[in-house]
């Protein structure tokens, strides 16, 4: 694989066109407000490679920080940028959240980027764990038009508030559904602790939990309670929203299925395209979904793994005839009929 620093920024660009062209033809979110999910992983290397290098998890290999924007309604999401790191990479690196921040905005169409300072702007939303609560990044997601829900550390300060905040204010935690979590609860704690180096506006949310039979607690639990804690500028809808940027943990399970499990090759630009390549991959997978298969939750809701089983590996035969090009599938494969269906619905989106 040949490549350069100086060609990422055209495939990127090769990739933000692609995004537009595929929402246009029936890939693009419903409405509503859209959600980047930041987190980072580690991908081992089994071999010296260029700027690999020891892990917090004492292993050896990269650390990169990735944002993929959520899509639940195929259960999978969209990889809008990816950063390539040292394995001795922070998790709070400030610097790297706000460049992925950058690369992931530019990966939306112009009409889906947010408009600091116009009413009619686009919402989006960025959700990270709490090594993203750096007020580097709060500022630059402010700058940039961006809401955030950042998760914030429970330290001595949030420790010493939880039993200072009345019964009457903590209200039961909701589940998808708006149907009410057992032995959950929510309060807010903005007035109690001091927020002033924060973005205005910024508000703290507390959430206590009764751990789950044979948990292990920990020193940050109060009362027997698990206590975690967000910081957020945003008015409502707060606590389950946040505690969705879980699933990006999936997209990247998925991810590492399809490429990002290890990096192939020893030069840090050829193993940087690569993790651009995997980010491509995820794109294409989620929009043949959206586009093909919503009408199939068998395809549409199936991981990877799945996905390939059923769809990218099918035996098929291309034959021509008439000056037609034909894909003749194996009638007796339970999803050919689906697939069928599926491409008659791509040609009829990009006609």
């Amino acid at each position: 694989m040949a490549a350069a620093a100086a060609h990422l920024p055209r495939v990127r660009a090769a990739r933000a066109a692609a995004r537009a062209r595929a929402w246009q033809a029936g890939a693009a979110p419903a409405g509503g407000e859209l959600r980047i999910d930041f987190d980072a992983t580690i991908s081992i290397a089994h071999s010296e490679k260029q700027d690999a290098a020891a892990t917090w998890k004492k292993t050896f290999g990269f650390h990169p920080l990735l944002a993929f924007l959520d899509r639940p309604e195929v259960a999978g999401g969209e990889g809008l940028a990816g950063l390539l790191r040292p394995g001795n990479a922070g998790s709070n690196t400030a610097a790297d959240h706000v460049t992925v921040l950058a690369l992931a905005l530019a990966q939306l169409p112009a009409g889906a980027r947010p408009r600091p300072g116009e009413a009619d702007s686009p919402r989006v939303l960025a959700r990270s764990d709490s090594a993203g609560a750096t007020h580097v990044f709060a500022a630059a997601c402010r700058t940039r038009g961006v809401e955030f829900s950042f998760g914030f550390p429970v330290d001595e300060r949030v420790q010493a508030i939880v039993g200072l905040i009345p019964d009457q204010c903590w209200h039961p935690a909701v589940e998808d559904g708006d149907e009410l979590r057992d032995g959950a609860w929510v309060a807010e704690a903005t007035g109690m602790i001091d927020l002033g180096s924060w973005p205005e506006g910024s508000r703290l949310i507390l959430r206590k939990e009764r751990p789950h039979p044979g948990a292990q607690l920990t020193f940050t639990d109060v009362d027997g309670h698990r206590i975690t804690a967000f910081l957020t500028d945003t008015p409502a809808g707060l606590e389950l929203r946040h505690r969705q940027h879980a699933r990006v943990e999936d997209r990247i399970r998925q991810a590492k299925a399809a490429g990002l499990r290890n990096f192939p090759c020893r030069g840090q630009e050829e193993n940087s395209a690569w993790l651009e390549a995997v980010l491509a991959a995820a794109d294409l997978v989620c929009w043949a979904k959206l586009i093909c298969f919503t009408h199939v939750p068998s395809l549409a809701r199936c991981e990877i793994a799945a996905f390939r089983y059923r769809v990218l590996h099918v035996a098929a035969q291309l034959t021509r005839s008439a000056r037609r090009a034909c894909l003749r599938i194996d009638r007796t494969w339970r999803w050919a009929t689906q697939i069928a269906e599926g491409f008659h619905r791509l040609r009829a989106a990009f006609a």
